[in-house]
This record gives C-alpha cells, structure tokens and sequence, in this order.
C-alpha cells in the first residue's frame, strides 16, 4: 500500500479563529479511517478543508494526495485527481435532472480516458447502482436534493460516489439521521463500491459506533477541541461507548 492522503502538522482557521491544529494523518490506499468526536470538535472543518472550501484557511502544515500538493487547488480540481466529499447537507439545485447531474460529472471526470462510457453503458451501469441502493427510477428525474428527504440525500450522495469511483472517499456523517433499514442499505453500497474500486481509502466521520457495525475501520481516531487525541483500533471505540467523548487531552484513553 502507499498513501493516498498525507497531512503534515495541518492547522486550519476559519474568519480568523482556529478550529484544527496539528494534525497529522496517513491514510493508506485501500484503507477505513474512521475519524469520531462530539460536536464543534473540527470534523466537518477537517473534511471540508481536504475538498477545499474557500472559509477554511491552512495556517501552517500540508496536505498531500496522492503525491500531490492540493493546497491551492479549487474543489473542482480535487475531484479530478479523485476525491470525493459526501456532505451532511448537499446543495438542491432547482432545474437540473439529478440523472443528467450525474452524467456530467462523471464525463468531466474520465474525459479522455479508457472509462468513458456511451449514453447506453453509462444508463446501464446507473440502473444496476439504483437497485443495489433500492433507488427506484423515477428518483433521478428529480431536480438534485429539492425535495429530497434525508434518507433520500443520504442514498443520492452514495450514488455520487458509487457511479465516481474516487480514489479517496471523504463520508461527513452519513449515518446521521438514518434509520436501521437505510443505514444497511448505504452501508451495502459502500461494500458494493468498495469491492469494485478495491483501492479507494475511505475516511468515515462519525459520533456513533453504529455504522462501524456494517464498515469496519483499520484505524480509529478521535478528534477534541481542534486536535487528533488518540489513535489506534477498535478498543477506541469501546471506550468511548463506555466513558463518552468527556476525556480531557491530558488523560489517556484506555
């Protein structure tokens, strides 16, 4: 395995505050890193950072994907080298067909290469996406997200990334809001995606232990007040089903 993303001493601001400091990551190609922490500890900062949302200023370190520095690089342009952000909440966009939305982004994405599919292969290939996350057709003759209730957003963003094939999956809380039924469902897609794109590394920001049930992760971190606090396994999780988020940094998980 080699790195896919790098972050080295990362410090990230936002309007001037500081909300991520010293954060160092390697996540390996083919690898889960499920990255957990309570609310206003920096996650989303730290997934919207990668894809590059222009609020979010690097004050000190680097990021490196795939042997590129990403730094100055708008979102567009990350996701032409292969990453890939599934939102917490995705924009809706009033007009255009979520099936043609689809369609663009993936001819912007293999423009010029062996992945190029004709209007025939690529609807072929988008039938048999819907049925592995039970998406009936008419789904995607919807404007994109407008209407969309949060399970449906949840399938939609997995159906992004299904049809993409990033080389890095950034999942910000996909399990929120999600019941049993659905979760098994977008977590069946993920497997299915992952069996096809077998070196696609995933980072998966969550609060709970529920969705690691389904997405077993290599690594676990825990992110607090801006900082990475612990690494390490599964034990991580169990400790914090037990002993909750409120760890001080100075006290070791155990």
């Amino acid at each position: 395995m080699k790195p896919t993303l790098t972050l080295n001493n990362l410090a990230i601001s936002v309007e001037n505050k500081q909300v991520l400091n010293d954060i160092n990551l390697i996540v390996n190609t083919s690898t889960v890193h499920a990255i957990m922490g309570p609310n206003g500890s920096g996650k989303s900062s730290l997934a919207l950072t990668l894809m590059g949302h222009p609020r979010y200023d690097i004050t000190a370190g680097t990021i490196s994907f795939c042997d590129t520095q990403i730094h100055t690089l708008s979102p567009d342009k990350r996701a032409k080298l292969g990453m890939f952000l599934v939102m917490q909440n995705p924009y809706e966009i009033e007009g255009v067909r979520y099936k043609d939305f689809l369609r663009q982004a993936y001819n912007i994405l293999y423009d010029g290469t062996d992945k190029q599919l004709r209007i025939r292969d690529f609807n072929t290939m988008l039938a048999k996406k819907l049925e592995i996350l039970d998406i009936k057709k008419d789904f995607i003759e919807r404007s994109l997200n407008v209407g969309f209730s949060g399970g449906e957003k949840k399938r939609a963003e997995m159906l992004q990334l299904m049809v993409l094939q990033p080389k890095l999956a950034i999942l910000d809380e996909i399990d929120s809001g999600l019941d049993i039924d659905a979760l098994k469902i977008v977590c069946h897609g993920l497997a299915h995606t992952r069996k096809e794109n077998p070196d696609m590394a995933i980072i998966l920001i969550t609060h709970y232990q529920r969705i690691l049930n389904y997405i077993t992760p290599d690594f676990v971190h825990v992110l607090q007040e801006g900082a990475l606090i612990k690494s390490g396994g599964m034990e991580i999780v169990e400790a914090l089903e037990k002993d909750g988020y409120g760890v001080p940094k100075n006290r070791k998980i155990s």
